[in-house]
C-alpha cells in the first residue's frame, strides 16, 4: 500500500528534487526552507557559479493541464518572497551591492522541471 503524503511532505519532496537539479547545474545550496517568522519562507537559497545569490521558489502541480505551476507565483507571492529575501540578506550580512535574483522552479506531475531564471524583479 502506497503511503499518502500531506502537503508539507509533498512540498519537501519536490523541493529536494529542485535542489538536486540546481546542484547538478553547478549551484551551491546555501539554505532550504528558510523561515523568517512573519516575513515568510524561502524554499531554496543558492549561489550560482558567478556568486549570485539565487532565491528559488519551487512550485509543484500533479496535474498541470489547467495551470502551469509557475503561475502560482503571482504578484502577491513575489512581494512576500522579496520581503523575506530582504530580511534574509540583512540577517546574513549580504550588502546591497551583492548580486541577487529570483528564480522559479516549476515541477510537473511527471517530475519534469522547468527552471525560470530571473522570473521576476524585486517588488516592494
Amino acid at each position: 500500500m502506497e503511503k499518502v503524503l500531506n502537503k508539507r511532505q509533498i512540498g519537501s519532496k519536490y523541493e529536494e528534487l529542485a535542489a538536486a537539479y540546481l546542484v547538478k547545474k553547478g549551484y551551491k545550496i546555501i539554505e532550504k526552507n528558510y523561515h523568517a517568522g512573519r516575513y515568510g519562507e524561502l524554499d531554496i537559497i543558492a549561489e550560482d557559479e558567478e556568486g549570485t545569490l539565487v532565491i528559488c521558489e519551487c512550485k509543484y502541480r500533479s496535474k498541470s493541464k489547467w495551470q502551469d505551476p509557475s503561475a502560482a507565483v503571482d504578484v502577491k507571492k513575489q512581494r512576500q518572497i522579496c520581503r523575506t529575501a530582504l530580511y534574509y540578506c540583512m540577517k546574513r550580512g549580504y550588502g546591497v551591492e551583492h548580486p541577487c535574483r529570483f528564480d522559479v522552479i516549476a515541477i510537473y506531475g511527471d517530475e519534469s522541471i522547468r527552471h525560470i531564471e530571473n522570473a521576476f524583479e524585486f517588488r516592494r
